[in-house]
Order: structure tokens, then C-alpha cells, then sequence
């Protein structure tokens, strides 16, 4: 398990208190010990100097690593018809890339629960930004350089395995920051990746209408993003820092006392039951398995979005590459006001409520894209199936990190689901798409809705 987590496996609220050994006044260890009272108080309320700042820190920083890995997706799926088009492929080819980079994030993420164990959250974070600017480098080498589509397709397979990877483990990240505050604040963090994606995809229409090529377009951001990266990594603290956020600089014994310590959810624990066998024992929980299908289905219709919305505004509804990038930004711009709002609707109605809101919603505006004619119809519905598509997944990882003791391991399981729904279903809409159009396709994406709202009342937390 990775450091940070280590130490953040305590409940948010502390109450009674923490005994340590005082020295004698020859230095030797008195026979009496001394007891330090830990206030009961959210923990947000005792932090003590340095710790304050250190969590506020951490907080921001995964905000950032999220903004991020939003503009590292949509610089690739904005230039989708563009890749497309510089292969000679249609619906069928790129289907097919699409299979390259989601066999890779799946691989993410079912190698990163032990790699982030390995490596810590740090380490983990940083290779996989690395990665992400080597795999879009790789990708316009690929598709503008030499026009190979095999190359595209091991390009796009780094890239998936890299962006899945870090996902996870600044998604593991954005719960445990979660807890520490007590408030629900992952859909903040999501709002952050969309913010990244309207950045990426606003982007990627100016260079798409500015003729730039996509070797250079890609490059610059590869070079942007792994700078922008490394340094945010810095802000994500160590072990320390952490003894620092939970005590307070002037008891830093007894939070090294509580470190070293095995509890359930420690590092020690975690490391051997990080295999794959471990985490799908976790399906016998009847509630995590309804969450992990209700984020199949809410992680389709925010995918089949990312991967498709902008070909099918091109091939479904005729408009051009420059009104295809800004339907999707239409698409992220709903779905980062949607996350932005989230959190406080979620505290204040509860997640069962504002989760059926939100599939309702996204059923609404899906359907009327299928069937709409007329730009600015095209437009409203986009702008609906966003703000409906915005909080599943994000209140699917609350939802499933709220337990004591397995919060890592139930994070990583329905990620597994979210994630692999997101990235293999865009695949199944491309084949469909060639026999059938691809606006066809989304009644698909659409019955996954339907599925997610019969089952989300048995989500609900205890």
C-alpha cells in the first residue's frame, strides 16, 4: 500500500487518547506513562501548524493531477478524426485502435493496486505521468509520422496503461483526502478533470482549425504535461508529513507510535491482499457489487462521450471538426458544472436521490441526441447527457470507500468496473457503429442507463 495510505487508515473522527512512554529526568524511559487526550473533533478541526497547510497542500495537488489527466485525454479524443483520417481508417479502424488503448488501461488497472503498494503514491504517480507524455509523443509519431496504424495501436496501449494507472491511484488519493475533511469532495476533484477536458478539447479545436499538425500539437502537450506533473507530485506528503497532519508537530511520537502499529488497512496488510483473487472476494458484499454495476453503467455513457461524441456530431449530425470539438466541450463544460455542485447536493439530499436525478437526466439528453435534428437541439441535449453522466462515478468511489477497514481494496474493485466499462464498451460502440451508424450505436449506451437506475437503490449507504 502506498504511504500516504499507511497512515490516513483511521476514521475521521478521533476521540480518546494516545498514550506514550515519558522520559525520566536521568533520560532513562519512566515506568509511568503520560496520556496526550486527542480532542473530539473532526479531524479537519485539530489539525495543528504544519499540518494544516500539508493537507491543504495534498488536497490541491490531487485536484491538480486530476485537472491534468482531463487535459491528457481530451488532446487525444479531440483529434480522434483527425488520427482517423491520416490513417484511412472509418468507424471499424478506429474501433480497433480503441481495443489497443483499452486493453492497456485495463492492464492499468489491474497491475496498479500492487504497483501503488510497491512504489507508493509518489513513485506511482510519477512514473505514470511519464508515461502519459511518452504515449501521446508516441501517438502522433504513429499516426502523423509514419501513418502506421499498428504503431497507433502499441502507442495507444502505453498511453491507456499509463493514464489508468495514475487514475487509480489519484482517485485512491482523493478518498483518503476525503476522509481526513469529512465532506464529499472526490466530485470536486472530478470537476477538476473536467475542467481539464474543456481545456484539452477547446484546445484541440484551435489547433484543429488552425491546421497545426499533430505530431508538434502532441509533442508540446506531452512536454507540458509531464512538467506540470512532476512538479504537482511534490505537494502529494510522505510519511511524515502525514504524522504531521493526523498530530500536530509536537506529538510526533505517538503518531510514529500509531504508524508503526499494524491495523487492518496498513500497509502490511494491504501488500498481501492485493492480488487480483483478494479484491474479487469482494464481490460476495451485495452493495459493492450493485455499486460496481451501477458505474458500469454511468461510466458507459461518460465514455462511449469521450471516445465517439465528436465522430458522431461529424458522421451522425454533419456538423465539422471545429463544431465537433466544441460539442464536446459542451459535453465536459455540463459535466464539470455537475461535479462542481455535486458535492453539496450529495451532503445535503444523499447519494441515492441525486444519483437517480442524475441517470434520469443523462437518459433524457442521450435520447434526444440520438434522435434530435437541429444544431442548437444537438447542443441542449449534449449539455444534458453531461450533467447527467457527472457524478456517477465519482460518488461510486465515496460510495464504495465508505468501510473501515477495506476502503483501498473496494476503491480498486469497483474502478475495475468503472474504468473497464468506460474504456472496452467505446470499442463495442465502434463495431456496432459500422453495421448500424453510430448514432445507432448510442441506444446501446442508453439501455446501460436504464440498468444503473434499477439498481441504485440498493447502493445505498448504510
Amino acid at each position: 500500500m502506498s504511504e500516504i495510505s499507511a497512515v490516513t487508515s483511521s476514521i475521521p473522527v478521533l476521540t480518546g487518547s494516545i498514550s506514550v512512554v515519558s522520559p525520566s529526568a536521568h533520560g532513562s524511559p519512566a515506568a509511568q506513562q503520560t496520556t496526550t487526550p486527542v480532542a473530539r473533533h473532526p479531524l479537519s478541526r485539530i489539525l495543528i501548524g504544519t499540518g494544516q497547510s500539508t493537507l491543504a497542500a495534498w488536497r490541491n495537488a490531487i485536484c491538480v493531477i486530476f485537472a491534468l489527466a482531463g487535459i491528457s485525454t481530451a488532446v487525444w479524443v479531440a483529434r480522434i478524426p483527425e488520427v482517423s483520417a491520416r490513417l484511412g481508417i472509418g468507424s471499424g479502424g478506429v474501433a480497433l485502435l480503441l481495443v489497443g488503448l483499452s486493453s492497456g488501461s485495463i492492464l492499468g488497472l489491474v497491475v496498479a493496486p500492487a504497483l501503488i503498494a510497491r512504489l507508493g503514491a509518489r513513485r506511482m504517480l510519477t512514473a505514470a505521468i511519464t508515461g502519459v507524455g511518452i504515449g501521446l509523443t508516441a501517438i502522433g509519431l504513429a499516426a502523423d509520422l509514419l501513418a502506421s496504424s499498428s504503431l497507433t495501436f502499441v502507442a495507444l496501449m502505453i498511453f491507456g496503461f499509463s493514464l489508468s494507472s495514475s487514475s487509480v491511484t489519484m482517485n485512491l488519493e482523493g478518498t483518503t483526502v476525503e476522509k481526513r475533511v469529512g465532506r464529499t469532495l472526490l466530485p470536486m476533484m472530478h470537476a477538476c478533470y473536467s475542467a481539464g477536458t474543456i481545456t484539452g478539447a477547446l484546445l484541440g479545436a484551435f489547433a484543429a482549425s488552425s491546421g497545426t499538425a499533430l505530431l508538434p500539437y502532441l509533442a508540446f502537450a506531452s512536454v507540458f504535461l509531464v512538467v506540470a506533473g512532476l512538479g504537482t507530485v511534490r505537494s502529494v506528503p510522505g510519511v511524515a508529513a502525514l504524522q504531521r497532519i493526523h498530530f500536530g508537530e509536537t506529538n510526533e511520537r505517538a503518531a510514529a507510535a500509531v504508524v508503526d502499529e499494524p491495523q487492518s488497512g496498513t500497509a502490511t496488510t494491504t501488500t498481501r491482499k492485493t492480488g487480483l483473487r483478494a479484491r474479487l472476494g469482494l464481490l460476495a458484499d451485495r452493495r459493492l457489487l450493485l455499486i460496481g454495476v451501477m458505474m458500469v453503467g454511468m461510466s458507459f455513457v461518460e465514455g462511449s462521450a469521450n471516445d465517439w461524441l465528436s465522430l458522431a456530431a461529424v458522421e451522425g449530425h454533419g456538423l465539422d471538426h471545429g463544431g465537433a470539438a466544441l460539442v464536446y466541450a459542451t459535453f465536459v463544460a455540463a459535466m464539470t458544472v455537475g461535479r462542481l455542485v455535486g458535492g453539496p447536493l450529495v451532503d445535503r439530499l444523499g447519494t441515492t436521490r441525486v444519483l437517480l436525478c442524475c441517470a434520469t437526466v443523462a437518459s433524457i439528453g442521450l435520447g434526444v441526441f440520438i434522435f434530435a435534428a437541429g444544431t442548437p437541439l444537438i447542443f441542449a441535449a449534449t449539455a444534458l447527457w453531461g450533467l447527467g453522466a457527472s457524478l456517477g462515478f465519482p460518488v461510486g468511489m465515496s460510495l464504495a470507500a465508505d468501510h473501515p477497514t477495506d476502503a483501498t481494496k473496494r476503491v480498486s474493485m469497483v474502478s475495475i468496473f468503472g474504468y473497464s466499462a468506460s474504456l472496452a464498451g467505446p470499442p463495442a460502440l465502434g463495431v456496432l457503429a459500422e453495421h448500424f451508424g453510430i448514432l445507432h450505436a448510442f441506444v446501446l449506451v442508453l439501455g446501460f442507463v436504464v440498468i444503473s437506475l434499477a439498481v441504485l437503490p440498493g447502493t445505498r449507504k448504510r
